[in-house]
């Protein structure tokens, strides 16, 4: 989410985790939910969502061919799949179900969908995932028509997937929002507005989005009465509300408006361990984002002294939360290979780069400069402007300053709608970002970092990087896989292409009469969620 997904996207943890689910003690509904969450919604177009909270609302209010669940997936769309014995074709058979204007969705859904997010003048930052099916780096590199993707409908419930290459990740691609189905008519019908407030989206999930106008910090979810598997949808709404600090939160769910909440430091300590508390792992890595483009980032010297002079431990401790300090840009705990987790195939000596030693810190500060010809230079974190995020921003400050003389740190916070769009357009110098795997491979992460990935907002380039990545697509073999990838991202670190900070892990506190709820790396599924009495 992988964005991933996430993709994020790119604000501190408590900041863009999701407060959870709350029955509303005053009505006579008892499946009606208050829901608080920790940034705004930015699009509604599944070919370019890019954040948590935003696919969070597609997962709930569209449907794609599998959906994800606490132990992998369940069937979405798709009733039945087969693939051929070389693993370069899927074909999948499709249920009966309807959008919510009436119509049917069909197997030509699924085709216009992944074609208009391949198709480069959508300009969809998630198009790269696309990769590996047949023709698809082609189409998005102007050498072929977006007619010739490997994708194609055999009458109106039978889906054909043609493949260039195995794919290891593909199945777990398919709950992913970027591959739902699109209905043609609404995006024509909507043009321009299509996914930028409620009325202009057509919906084939659990839920109907209501109410959100584009820029607006509340909307609902009701329950959708033609989704093909309404009597497992026990929620009638949903009501969501935009909180950026956790003591709002806890404030609504003291007074029992909310029934569950992301924790911060503080509420962390004083509710571990406690009935109702969660620890909840989502496959997230906080980091620093350095636009190479600037001439003082493009120095890895300088970089290398950033990421050096940053206590990781301390900072963690400020941010409380369950938060570990990160070594590595692909989160701990998101692969496993032979019993051992992935990052520690990465090479050690890449990692030191990764812990506090201010001392070497200096060296490599005082030499860039010396290569630059200054004594000194300012530079600018963005971040959002939650609380978290303005913290964790402080805090980075006061670091840096401190143990780099000659630095100043400025430090620009915004709403986290804004933050995207700037670091996107490449408008920053360095930012705080994060990103929450989008699938439970490396792969989610690393492909980033090639050069010609849309997301490679900080332009770090690396030829034998982009090899050894193209290498570990165009194989099953997954043994060679997690070897050319931690060679990779060995290659990245080593340069200091992205400053790792810390894993994210999401503390909660949820009330026992909330249950069913399922979250995937930040991402929550209300299908079968309810209040109990």
């Amino acid at each position: 989410m992988s964005s991933r997904r996430f993709a994020l996207t790119g604000v501190a943890l408590a900041a863009l985790a999701l407060s959870a689910c709350s029955q509303k003690q005053s009505t006579k509904n008892e499946q009606d939910l208050n829901w608080s969450v920790g940034g705004e919604i930015t699009t509604m177009d599944p070919s370019k969502a890019t954040d948590v909270v935003s696919f969070t609302q597609m997962i709930n209010s569209m449907e794609g061919l599998y959906r994800n669940v606490k132990q992998g997936q369940e069937p979405g769309l798709a009733t039945s799949a087969k693939v051929s014995k070389d693993g370069l074709t899927y074909v999948f058979k499709l249920r009966k179900s309807k959008w919510n204007d009436g119509t049917p969705v069909t197997a030509k859904d699924f085709v216009y969908s992944w074609r208009r997010t391949v198709n480069p003048k959508t300009e969809a930052e998630y198009a790269y995932l696309f990769s590996g099916i047949k023709n698809a780096d082609a189409i998005q590199n102007g050498k072929k028509p977006v007619s010739s993707l490997g994708i194609k409908a055999v009458g109106k419930y039978q889906l054909v997937v043609t493949l260039e290459k195995r794919m290891a990740y593909f199945k777990d691609l398919m709950a992913f929002p970027v591959f739902f189905p699109q209905e043609e008519r609404a995006v024509r019908k909507y043009g321009d507005k299509y996914g930028t407030a409620s009325k202009y989206m057509a919906y084939n999930g659990p839920f109907l989005q209501k109410g959100w106008s584009g820029s607006n910090l509340s909307w609902k979810l009701v329950k959708n009465p033609d989704y093909w598997d309404k009597d497992q949808v026990k929620l009638d709404q949903i009501s969501f509300t935009v909180n950026k600090t956790a003591s709002t939160a806890y404030n609504l769910y003291e007074s029992k408006k909310i029934d569950a909440l992301g924790l911060d430091s503080n509420l962390t300590k004083q509710f571990k361990d406690k009935s109702g508390y969660y620890s909840l792992a989502n496959g997230g890595t906080y980091y620093l984002e350095l636009n190479e483009k600037n001439p003082n980032l493009a120095s890895s010297n300088i970089r290398k002294a950033i990421s050096l002079a940053i206590n990781r431990e301390d900072l963690v401790r400020i941010l409380g939360g369950n938060n570990q300090a990160a070594s590595t840009y692909t989160a701990k705990g998101l692969t496993s290979v032979k019993g051992q987790d992935y990052t520690s195939l990465i090479s050690t000596s890449a990692k030191k780069l990764y812990k506090y030693q201010p001392s070497l810190a200096k060296e490599y500060w005082q030499k860039g400069l010396s290569e630059l010809g200054k004594s000194g230079m300012t530079l600018n974190l963005l971040t959002s402007d939650s609380d978290s995020a303005k913290k964790t921003g402080e805090a980075l400050q006061s670091m840096l300053e401190t143990k780099l003389p000659g630095l100043k740190i400025t430090v620009t916070s915004v709403p986290f709608k804004t933050r995207l769009a700037r670091r996107e357009s490449g408008k920053f110098q360095l930012c705080g970002s994060d990103w929450i795997a989008d699938f439970g491979d490396p792969i989610s992460f690393l492909e980033l970092l090639t050069s010609s990935n849309a997301s490679n907002y900080g332009s770090w380039k690396n030829s034998r990087y982009d090899q050894l990545i193209a290498a570990s697509k165009d194989t099953n073999d997954q043994a060679a896989r997690m070897k050319d990838m931690s060679e990779a991202e060995s290659i990245l670190l080593s340069d200091a292409g992205v400053v790792p900070i810390y894993y994210e892990d999401d503390a909660w506190l949820i009330r026992p009469s909330v249950k069913g709820w399922v979250c995937n790396r930040s991402e929550w599924n209300f299908k079968k969620a309810y209040v109990s009495k």
